[in-house]
């Protein structure tokens, strides 16, 4: 008898540890994530996101917005990456491409390709400064704001959630784990014995 094949979710980090205090490191798993990418001055795809998403597409650089339980960032002139709860990337990106169908516009999930980690806490920003070249001081990056950068050898997309400071950091599957550690790593002199 051949038993049934059961798919099963799981993540690079899954079983690993965040810092003991001081700074809280969690992964946010299985957060949908659609990338879009059009002419934002094309009326019609303008319309069309804004149709399907519920707002205007943020055109400011660096910026993200909330519509719902969506989070569109701003990736660049032409493309933005777009947050999903858990299971809604699939319902999105088809709304999306049934809103574009006849205009120049791209729409790819990219769910598998990202993880997205949280760093929060009142060093945060000290973390993130060990190992990145991107300026995360108040006056330069404020809530809301994001921006594609690196941290150590890690591409990544860091977005500011709230004023602990609290950190979202999205990097590929492949450097998930290798971040992590790093981030652990950059936060043991925050401890608390």
């Amino acid at each position: 008898m051949v038993e049934a094949f059961t798919p099963r979710r799981t993540s690079p980090l899954q079983g690993r540890s965040g810092p003991k205090a001081g700074i809280t490191l969690t992964e946010r798993p299985f957060i949908g994530k659609v990338n879009l990418r059009g002419d934002i001055d094309d009326a019609a795809f303008s319309r069309a996101a804004r149709g399907v998403l519920g707002d205007d597409l943020p055109t400011a650089p660096n910026t993200t917005i909330e519509v719902g339980h969506n989070v569109i960032h701003w990736l660049g002139p032409d493309e933005w990456l777009i947050h999903t709860p858990e299971d809604g990337q699939a319902r999105l990106a088809e709304s999306l491409r049934a809103g574009v169908s006849g205009v120049h516009a791209a729409v790819t999930d990219v769910s598998d390709y990202y993880v997205v980690m949280r760093l929060s806490g009142p060093e945060a920003r000290v973390v993130l400064a060990k190992g990145s070249p991107f300026d995360v001081h108040p006056r330069s990056f404020d809530v809301g704001a994001c921006a594609q950068t690196r941290f150590a050898n890690a591409s990544i997309l860091l977005r500011l959630v709230g004023e602990a400071p609290t950190f979202d950091i999205q990097v590929r599957w492949s450097f998930a784990p290798y971040l992590w550690d790093y981030l652990v790593d950059a936060s043991r002199e925050y401890e608390i014995p």
